[in-house]
């Protein structure tokens, strides 16, 4: 550009909510650069994107190929997923060095990923909108506000209803012979199950055909081959990738817009601010360390967009010495995630199904929900079986099942960690599991929180601190909620029911860092620092009541980035 910046806008991440503005602001004829600290997979401009530097950037949607994604996303879980060494670890591309260091005081870790595409790329796609009531509890604004960035993003992406396998019908059986109602509508207001909204393709007409190549083939749509949580690279092109993360899906609609430029492994160390007598301090630069070279450059921008996550923004915002506010890295809430599964007998399921087994692993990993505004909600899933058995076996807070006593009221039969040779039968029984994950509607509490570790440093600055406790209300919540899984596989005829009761800071729906209304106004700009604007899951202002927090934290995005437009660049499609 010729008026001294290098872009008008910079995104902070292409995740979730900054991959949504780069697209919105790109298609009203603004610059926009995207710096993500992590790799980009399935661009030709990083043929080995975990062994060498490659490129500096890319702006074109003709780079993206299809077969270096096959190359890359692979069925193997540890290649895959292992919090150290994999490719969707939280870390720098390449995999020989170490990850990026996260505090949790009490133990657990933060299932979240680097690159372009950011944490979506090993998400289930399942994309609910919020209950209604959490925006009348906490918002600054209505949820009749947020519909029509809800429809325009369930549009794009775009949202279904999730096409469901046999664990889907087992559970739905197991709801109905309890009573439980199905919903029929988006806006949610009482309890019940529903066919998951998600962001995956619908399946692939072709499945059927006996001519079927599922590596090979040139039809779009899901194949109902599981591993969505690997990264999903099933389909003819990148941007017809059945399972929609960002890196399908709005990555390739903002380099096709010509006004979008991605940087990936550039980790933004310094958001870099000015004053003046007309609007005070306001966000000018950012200053990016190349992750492969080392080299420190400054980038400027007109505005500047926050989108690195529920950890890395306010711990951003730390660092780069930006005002005190009380309510920065405070209230983060984490849906205080649980699991429990049931193991049936081939007797039962060839009643209920007509099949001997359910096969968790095929299909999309979760296709079917139960919401309970005031109380969260469940999902049964299905994911290969060394996910699966971290999931539901191997994570704990009450230890070991046999140090714990199953009272007679409990519904669960089991409770904590599963080893040795109780877990060798049953993941002798895996195909006949079904497993369903819990997400509670934790409250926003200034205790719980992201900070700064005083001394202990990396190359990226000081390391972020992550502090959760359940209160008493949560933990009844969450309680109640597991309960009533625990009686849909009951009722569905699971022969034995365990349960995980997962430690509190285990984070994966990680939110409310940096709420709209305390640490942004109601456009999501920073009360505090002019032309910095919030769009990831930390401005969401409370836990949404427990939907999976992508598709909201997306519909703000998409708001925040016409706020941007509409306040800086208000006359103009093209501004260099």
């Amino acid at each position: 550009m010729d008026n001294g910046y290098d872009a008008d806008v910079i995104v902070i991440g292409a995740g979730g909510g900054g991959a949504v503005v780069a697209k919105e602001l790109g298609e009203k004829g603004i610059k926009v650069l995207v710096l993500d600290a992590g790799a980009w997979y399935g661009n030709s401009k990083w043929p080995r994107p975990n062994e060498e530097a490659g490129a500096e950037s890319s702006n074109s949607v003709t780079d993206l190929d299809i077969n270096l994604l096959k190359a890359t996303f692979t069925d193997l879980e540890d290649d895959m997923n292992d919090t150290i060494t994999g490719k969707f670890r939280w870390g720098k591309a390449d995999r020989d060095t170490s990850p990026w260091v996260r505090v949790i005081p009490k133990g657990g870790f933060t299932w979240q990923s680097a690159g372009v595409g950011g944490s979506t790329l090993l998400y289930f796609a399942n994309s609910p909108r919020a209950y209604p009531e959490t925006f009348e509890r906490d918002w600054p604004i209505s949820y009749e506000e947020m519909i029509p960035y809800y429809e325009k993003v369930e549009n794009t992406l775009p949202v279904h209803e999730a096409t469901g396998t046999a664990k889907e019908d087992l559970f739905y059986y197991g709801a109905r012979k309890m009573g439980w109602k199905r919903i029929e509508t988006k806006e949610v207001t009482e309890p019940g199950y529903r066919p998951q909204p998600n962001a995956i393709l619908q399946v692939n007409p072709m499945l059927n055909s006996p001519d079927f190549d599922i590596q090979n083939n040139q039809s779009v749509g899901c194949t109902l081959r599981g591993h969505c949580v690997n990264g999903c690279c099933i389909g003819p092109s990148v941007d017809t990738v059945a399972k929609r993360s960002t890196l399908v899906s709005y990555i390739p609609l903002a380099l096709r817009t010509g006004n979008v430029e991605v940087m990936p492994n550039s980790f933004v160390i310094k958001i870099n601010t000015a004053e003046d007598s007309g609007q005070g301090v306001y966000a000018q630069s950012v200053t990016v360390r190349n992750t492969w070279t080392e080299e420190i450059r400054e980038f400027k921008a007109k505005v500047i967009v926050l989108s690195a996550g529920s950890i890395e923004s306010p711990r951003l915002w730390l660092n780069s010495g930006l005002p005190e506010n009380e309510w920065v890295g405070k209230g983060l809430t984490t849906h205080m995630i649980d699991c429990v599964s049931g193991i049936f007998e081939e007797d039962q399921l060839m009643n209920v199904l007509g099949m001997s087994d359910i096969k968790p692993f095929v299909g999309q990993n979760s296709a079917a929900r139960f919401d309970y505004p005031g109380l969260g909600a469940f999902e049964p899933f299905g994911t290969s079986p060394g996910i699966n058995s971290t999931m539901i076996y191997g994570t704990s807070q009450k230890g070991y099942y046999f140090q714990n006593q199953t009272g007679p009221d409990d519904p669960w039969d089991r409770e904590g960690i599963v080893a040795g040779e109780l877990l060798k039968e049953f993941m002798k029984d895996y195909p006949r599991t079904l497993s369903i994950v819990v997400f509670g509607d934790d409250e926003v509490r200034q205790t719980n929180s992201v900070s700064l570790d005083p001394v202990r440093k990396d190359e990226n600055g000081f390391i972020p601190v992550i502090s959760y406790q359940l209160s008493e209300n949560d933990i009844a919540k969450r309680d109640q909620l597991v309960g009533i899984a625990c009686e849909i596989l009951k009722s569905a005829g699971a022969k034995t029911v365990s349960r995980a009761n997962w430690p509190p800071d285990v984070c994966a729906h990680i939110m409310s860092t940096m709420r709209i209304g305390y640490v942004t106004d109601t456009d999501c700009e920073a009360k505090q620092v002019k032309r910095l604007y919030i769009a990831d899951n930390s401005v969401l202002c409370n836990a949404l009541g427990g939907p999976n927090p992508t598709l909201t934290n997306q519909a703000l995005a998409t708001r925040t980035a016409e706020k941007i437009a509409a306040k800086y660049f208000a006359g103009t499609t093209e501004t260099s």
